[in-house]
């Protein structure tokens, strides 16, 4: 599978779960994880440019594509992705434990719709949990993401 730009060999395991392969195997540990059920989207990474749970999926599941994860956004020296920079300037993080999991949940909403409406944003974060920012900071960082992707 490719990671990030990166080739890598399949899991040994096929039972092995992508987040537990991208943060155990391959040291990607900004894929957080939270409910392992799917319900919190801490572990939010994109598949072929599409937000998924990796708690979720098989490792093997996700062979032949390619997947981002929030280390593949900016490479180390590079500027920040627009996103990652809009949640940094509205401060849409408290403690960060989310972050990562909104801030790809963003990426791929803006993929799909580069000029969201409300409800897009709404329904684009919908699929994440955050217990500390009460979201307001969130919508404003994913407004501010599309004022500097332009």
């Amino acid at each position: 599978m490719k990671v990030n730009e990166v080739e890598y060999p399949a899991p040994a395991d096929a039972r092995r779960l992508l987040s537990d392969h991208l943060r155990h195997d391959l040291g990607l540990t900004g894929t957080h994880v939270g409910c392992e059920h799917g319900v919190c989207g801490c572990c939010t990474v994109l598949l072929d440019g599409n937000p998924v749970r990796s708690c979720l999926m098989l490792a093997v599941q996700a062979e032949g594509h390619e997947l981002t994860t929030v280390e593949g956004l900016a490479r180390s020296g590079a500027p920040l992705h627009p996103v990652q920079q809009a949640f940094h300037e509205t401060h849409g993080l408290q403690c960060g434990f989310c972050t990562p999991g909104f801030v790809m949940s963003v990426v791929g909403l803006l993929a799909q719709h580069p000029q969201p409406t409300a409800q897009q944003i709404e329904e684009g974060i919908a699929g994440n949990l955050c217990r500390c920012t009460g979201y307001a900071s969130i919508r404003r960082a994913v407004t501010r993401a599309v004022e500097l992707s332009k």
